[in-house]
């Protein structure tokens, strides 16, 4: 069985099977939705340092910050459920 890995930008990836939602940051719920899981430790930043620019929420709970549009990263998800 091959995981296909979607690219959330400057080489990082995740497991595309396992995204439940690619969401902009800026609303009020998103950047507590941020806020919670960093103090409960299931916050993973793939930013390397750069301005968050979506959010990808993963079924184990664990929040990724991308530093890559939420639409260039929604784009990327739907090639790879295409093919």
């Amino acid at each position: 069985m091959e995981q296909s890995l979607l690219n959330i930008g400057f080489g990082s990836t995740v497991v595309a099977d396992r995204v439940v939602a690619i969401v902009s940051p800026n609303s009020a719920p998103m950047k507590r939705l941020k806020d919670e899981a960093k103090d409960e430790k299931r916050l993973i930043d793939a930013t390397h340092g750069r301005r968050t620019r979506s959010i990808v929420v993963m079924d184990s709970n664990h929040i990724v910050l991308s530093a890559i549009q939420a639409e260039t990263v929604s784009q990327r998800y739907a090639m790879l459920k295409e093919s």
